[in-house]
């Protein structure tokens, strides 16, 4: 059975990033976690992690496609060689 709960050091894993990185995404919200024990130790569950990935994954698609809308409208503009 795959953990419920992922330390900071496993999502930086995950996700190739260092362990700075990973707290800044807790902290500033963009990966939501918990705080537990008397330490406040971050937990972050699978469920949120995936969750933050796939949010990732369509931001990068809304990315790509406005680069190319904006491609396109360049090519179309007046102006451009062959007028």
């Amino acid at each position: 059975m795959p953990p419920r709960f992922y330390l900071l050091a496993d999502v930086a894993e995950q996700l190739n990033i260092s362990g700075v990185q990973a707290r800044a995404l807790v902290t500033s919200g963009e990966l939501p976690a918990i705080q537990v024990g008397g330490r406040g130790e971050w937990r972050i569950e699978a469920t949120e992690l995936e969750a933050y990935i796939q949010r990732m994954y369509e931001q990068t698609r809304r990315r790509i496609e406005e680069r190319k809308r904006v491609r396109s409208g360049e090519a179309d503009s007046p102006g451009e060689a062959g007028d």
